[in-house]
């Protein structure tokens, strides 16, 4: 007996992109650093907000990967000047990664108190409808 996948579904005629996404997403093993919120700003636009203090905007880049958008951060080396009695302030590299639906953008980026704020909005797809002609059989046109 064959397992019914997503992308196989006979109903379900092209969705094998969705599978592998769903897949990808699952892989993505983020830790929890650093802490994140997501919240929707109007009918079609939505900002992450990366919690990064210690970091710069040198110390942070973010790309757009094949609809995932990654977000790193890397602090410089530490001079070894000074001397810790506690550090409670993290200071690690972290990698954060996000997956886009189709037609998802990114709208900008900004740092403000220690938070990165990445704006994200969502093109409104043009309403389309098409004619398929039907041909007789044997000929193609």
């Amino acid at each position: 007996m064959t397992k019914l996948t997503l992308g196989t579904h006979p109903f379900l005629l092209g969705f094998d992109q969705l599978e592998r996404l769903v897949e990808r997403t699952a892989k993505t093993g983020n830790d929890g650093y650093p802490p994140y919120n997501i919240e929707r700003r109007g009918e079609s636009a939505f900002r992450i907000t990366l919690a990064v203090a210690g970091f710069s905007e040198d110390d942070l880049s973010i790309t757009l990967e094949d609809r995932q958008l990654v977000i790193r951060g890397r602090q410089k080396e530490d001079d070894g000047d000074r001397v810790f009695l506690h550090r409670g302030i993290a200071a690690r590299q972290f990698q954060r990664s996000f997956v886009l639906a189709d037609g998802v953008e990114v709208d900008g980026a900004a740092m403000e108190h220690g938070l990165l704020h990445v704006d994200l909005k969502r093109a409104t797809p043009e309403s389309v409808v098409q004619t398929i002609r039907i041909t007789p059989a044997g000929g193609r046109s």
